[in-house]
C-alpha cells in the first residue's frame, strides 16, 4: 500500500505513542457522561463531566492549549493545562502525547469541569484526558472566516457520497438531512399505529418479482437450485395479508431495481406500502393528505417546505384532477376512446419518442409525463387512470375504461401511488395476461410473471381494500430541499473508482489532500503538503501533467481543484 507523507507521519506518531506503554485503540470502555449539547443546555460553573469525541482544532500556546472537541451533538471547546493534567514532575503526557503525538481527528476523552472564559465561552478545564482512537489519514477541514464564507470544503459529490464517513464528520449540516428522515419514518409509523394498523415485513428474495413492472435483480439459491429475485415492490404479499384476515397492514420495503441511475433514482431505495379492507381511493386520498400534513409538521414543524424555487403547502386539502382533463389541459388532446393507433400518432405529432412495443397505457403514461408532469407544483391527485396503466386496480366504478387510481405530484414528481385494489381474481388473471402480452412485444417495463399463488390467494376471497406506497427517498427530497436522491441516502450506489495514473510519492500527497478537500487555497495546499520548495513544484507539475489539478486565479488567491 502506497502511503502518503502525511499516512506516514502518522503510522509513526501511532509507534511512538505505543512506545510510551500508550495503547492507541483502548478496548475498555469510557464513561461518557453528557454531551456538548446537554453541557451548553445545562451549563453550571465548576461542574464535573466526562466527555468523549474528535479532536477538531487545536490552540497550542506554551504550557497552555485550546482544543474543539466535537461529538454527535455539536462541539465544545476545552482547555488544556500541562500541570493540571500532569501534576507530577513527569510531564510527558502533554509535552509529548497532547502536544505532538495527538492528530486532528483523534477520539479523546476527557474529565474535567465546567467554565467561562474571559471572552465569555462556555468552556470545559480539562483534568485527565485518554487517547481512544488514532486517525491514520487527515481529515480534510473547512475553514470558516469572520464573515462566514467557508473555504477548502469538502464539497464534490462524488467523494461526499462515497466517503460519507467524512462528509458526516466535516460537513454537520448533512447529519440533519438523515435525522429529519428518521423523524419522517417515526411521524409515520405512529400515524398508522394510531390507527390501529400493523407494522409487518415481507420477503426480499422472491420467486417471481411481482407488484410493480421493473426489471429485478436476480439471484440463484444454491441448495433448492432456483432463480430468485430481489424485490421490485411488495404489494402482493401485502395484499396475501389482507386475504389473511388482518384489516390494515403497511411496511417501509426496501426494493431494488435493475434500472437507470439519475438524480432521482438509485438502484436500491425504500417504499412505504399499506393496505386497509374495507376502503376505496376516496378515502385514500383523504388519509393521504392527512399524513403527508402530519409529517412534513413533524419533519419541519410547519406544513411549508421549500423545494428549489417553489415553496411547497403539505396542508390538506389537495386539489384533484383526473388523468383525462390534465392532458387535455396541457395538449388540447382527448385520449377518451382513442385507439392505440391513435395514441401513437398523437405522442408522436407531440415530439414524443414512441415505438412499437409501446401499448395504450404506456402511450398514455409518455404523453402524461412529458406533457403535463411538470405543470403540478403544489401536491396535486391526478385520479382516474385509464385501465391499460393499471393492472393491480379496480375498474372505475362509472366508466370501465378507467380505474379508481390516483398518483400524488409535487413539484412535477410522483411521490404517492394508491388504488381502489382489484379483488376480482378473474379479472386479475386477464389483466396479467394482457401485461404478459405487452412483455413478449418488447415492452421491457410490463410485468413477465403471472404470480399463480397471488391469484389463487384472491381466489379465496380478499374484501375490498385500498393501498398506498409513496417514495420515501423522493418525499425527503421534498421536505430537506434536496434535488438528488443520493443526498438523502447514506451509501448510494456509485461507479467504481477510476484508478488513476502512477504518481510519484510527493505526488500521491498532494493528491490525497486535494482529492480530500476537493479544492484548497494555493497557499494552504503547500503548507499542507510540508514539502521543500523542489518537491513541491515537481508534484505540482506532475499532477499537472496528468490533468489531476486545475489552478484558478482571482486577483491575489488561487486556488487549487481536484480534477482526478
Amino acid at each position: 500500500m502506497q502511503l502518503s507523507e502525511q499516512e506516514i507521519i502518522r503510522r509513526e506518531k501511532l509507534d511512538a505513542l505505543r512506545n510510551l506503554g500508550i495503547n492507541p485503540y483502548p478496548a475498555n470502555l469510557y464513561p461518557v457522561d453528557t454531551t456538548s449539547k446537554q453541557v451548553k443546555e445545562n451549563f453550571s460553573e465548576g461542574k464535573k463531566v466526562v466527555l468523549a469525541g474528535r479532536v477538531m482544532s487545536m490552540r497550542i500556546q506554551g504550557k497552555a492549549s485550546f482544543a474543539e472537541l466535537q461529538d454527535s451533538d455539536g462541539r465544545i471547546q476545552i482547555y488544556v493545562n500541562r500541570d493540571e493534567i500532569c501534576t507530577g514532575e513527569d510531564k510527558t503526557l502533554y509535552n509529548e502525547v497532547f502536544k505532538k503525538l495527538v492528530d486532528l481527528g483523534d477520539f479523546i476523552g476527557i474529565e474535567g469541569k465546567l467554565f467561562t472564559t474571559q471572552v465569555g465561552e462556555k468552556s470545559v478545564w480539562v483534568e485527565n484526558f485518554t487517547l481512544l482512537s488514532k486517525t491514520l489519514r487527515p481529515l480534510p477541514l473547512p475553514k470558516t472566516d469572520s464573515e462566514g464564507n467557508v473555504f477548502d470544503g469538502f464539497a464534490d459529490p462524488e467523494l461526499r457520497y462515497r466517503m460519507r464517513y467524512v462528509d458526516l464528520v466535516v460537513n454537520p449540516q448533512v447529519k440533519e438531512v438523515f435525522v429529519k428522515r428518521t423523524k419522517l419514518y417515526t411521524a409515520m409509523r405512529n400515524f398508522f399505529n394510531d390507527k390501529g394498523y400493523f407494522e409487518v415485513e415481507t420477503p426480499i428474495l422472491q420467486s417471481i418479482p411481482g407488484g410493480a413492472s421493473a426489471r429485478p435483480f436476480i439471484t440463484h439459491h444454491n441448495s433448492l437450485d432456483i432463480p430468485l429475485y430481489m424485490r421490485i415492490a411488495n404489494e402482493l404479499y401485502l395484499k396475501r395479508l389482507i386475504v389473511g384476515g388482518f384489516d390494515g397492514v403497511y411496511e417501509f420495503s426496501k426494493n431494488f431495481r435493475n434500472e437507470g441511475m439519475d438524480r432521482t433514482h438509485n438502484p436500491e431505495f425504500t417504499a412505504m406500502e399499506i393496505y386497509v379492507a374495507y376502503k376505496d381511493y376516496n378515502w385514500m386520498m383523504e388519509f393521504t393528505e392527512n399524513l403527508l400534513e402530519h409529517c412534513a409538521q413533524a419533519v419541519n414543524g410547519t406544513t411549508e417546505a421549500t423545494f428549489g424555487e417553489h415553496k411547497v403547502d403539505f396542508k390538506a386539502p389537495y386539489a384533484r384532477v383526473t388523468m383525462t382533463d390534465a392532458i387535455k389541459q396541457f395538449t388540447g388532446f382527448d385520449i377518451t376512446g382513442k385507439s392505440e393507433e391513435e395514441l401513437y400518432e398523437a405522442a408522436k405529432g407531440m415530439g414524443i419518442a414512441v415505438d412499437e412495443t409501446m401499448g395504450k397505457g404506456k402511450l398514455i403514461d409518455e404523453i402524461f409525463g412529458e406533457k403535463c408532469e411538470g405543470n403540478f407544483i403544489q401536491p396535486t391527485f391526478i385520479t382516474d387512470y385509464p385501465i391499460e396503466m393499471s393492472p393491480l386496480c379496480k375498474k372505475h366504478r362509472d366508466n370501465p375504461e378507467l380505474t379508481e387510481r390516483f398518483e400524488l405530484m409535487v413539484c412535477g414528481k410522483e411521490i404517492a401511488n394508491a388504488y381502489s385494489e382489484l379483488n376480482d381474481p378473474i379479472d386479475q388473471r386477464e389483466r396479467f395476461e394482457a401485461q404478459l402480452k405487452l412483455s413478449e412485444r418488447g415492452d421491457v417495463e410490463a410485468a413477465q410473471f403471472i404470480d399463480n399463488d397471488f391469484l389463487r390467494a384472491l381466489e379465496y376471497g380478499m374484501p375490498p381494500t385500498s393501498g398506498l406506497g409513496i417514495g420515501m427517498d423522493r418525499l425527503i427530497m421534498f421536505l430537506t430541499n434536496n434535488p438528488s436522491i443520493q443526498e438523502v441516502l447514506f451509501f448510494p450506489q456509485m461507479r467504481p473508482e477510476k484508478k488513476g495514473p502512477e504518481l510519484t510519492e510527493d505526488e500521491k500527497a498532494v493528491a490525497e489532500l486535494l482529492k480530500a478537500a476537493g479544492q484548497l487555497a494555493l497557499d494552504a495546499l503547500k503548507t499542507q503538503a510540508g514539502l521543500s520548495g523542489k518537491k513541491w513544484d515537481a508534484a505540482m507539475k506532475g499532477l499537472s501533467k496528468h490533468g489531476l489539478v486545475k489552478v484558478t486565479v482571482e486577483g491575489d488567491s488561487k486556488t487549487v481543484e481536484y480534477k482526478g
